[in-house]
């Protein structure tokens, strides 16, 4: 399943082609929001039938919070960070706003979210490539349990573990720049 491609998404993905590998770092930050936008959207189509919430780790500024809460509306999304600093248009409810590291909020979030999860979004990525891709690998086991089975996790760092299969990433994602999974056991 692709997604249409608007002029800008176009002109972006042809910015990106002609650097031939050499990417600066607004091409780079652009790559990675085309492919979190088409990683999301792929995402919301998969688990159209699922129920279940959504599950927002790293609100950051808020941005896809807020694109998940406008493509989803009726479901809650529960928001895992450590502080609450997004801009104040893209704020969860408090109630749904879940403080903390992950390590140490995710064990226990499961009576608090009171149903499995049909899309854990994972934005976990720091400036630190090393930490970024051990704390996929460390929050895999940790989100596996709160998700519906066939639901999608989806992230900006790898999240190798058995019961996730991994997505072919939609048109508009390059390689690399986002990763998608399903539950296949929970």
């Amino acid at each position: 399943m692709g997604i249409s491609k608007s002029p800008r998404t176009t002109l972006a993905l042809a910015c990106i082609a002609c650097h031939k590998g050499a990417m600066s770092r607004l091409d780079l930050v652009i790559q990675r929001l085309l492919a979190q936008r088409a990683c999301i959207e792929q995402a919301v189509r998969l688990v159209r039938d699922l129920p279940g919430p959504i599950l927002e780790l790293g609100l950051g500024n808020g941005r896809s919070y807020d694109h998940l809460r406008e493509r989803c509306p009726g479901r809650a999304i529960f928001v895992f960070d450590r502080e609450l600093a997004s801009h104040p248009a893209s704020r969860p409810e408090v109630a749904l706003f879940i403080q903390g590291d992950f390590r140490d909020t995710l064990p226990t979030a499961g009576a608090r979210i009171g149903a499995p999860a049909a899309i854990a979004h994972c934005d976990i990525g720091s400036h630190d490539p090393v930490k970024s891709r051990a704390m996929g690998v460390t929050i895999a086991p940790l989100v596996v349990p709160l998700m519906a089975p066939s639901g999608i996790v989806l992230g900006d760092q790898p999240m190798p573990h058995p019961a996730l299969r991994r997505f072919e990433l939609p048109e508009g994602a390059a390689p690399g720049s986002y990763h998608i999974y399903q539950v296949v056991s929970p």
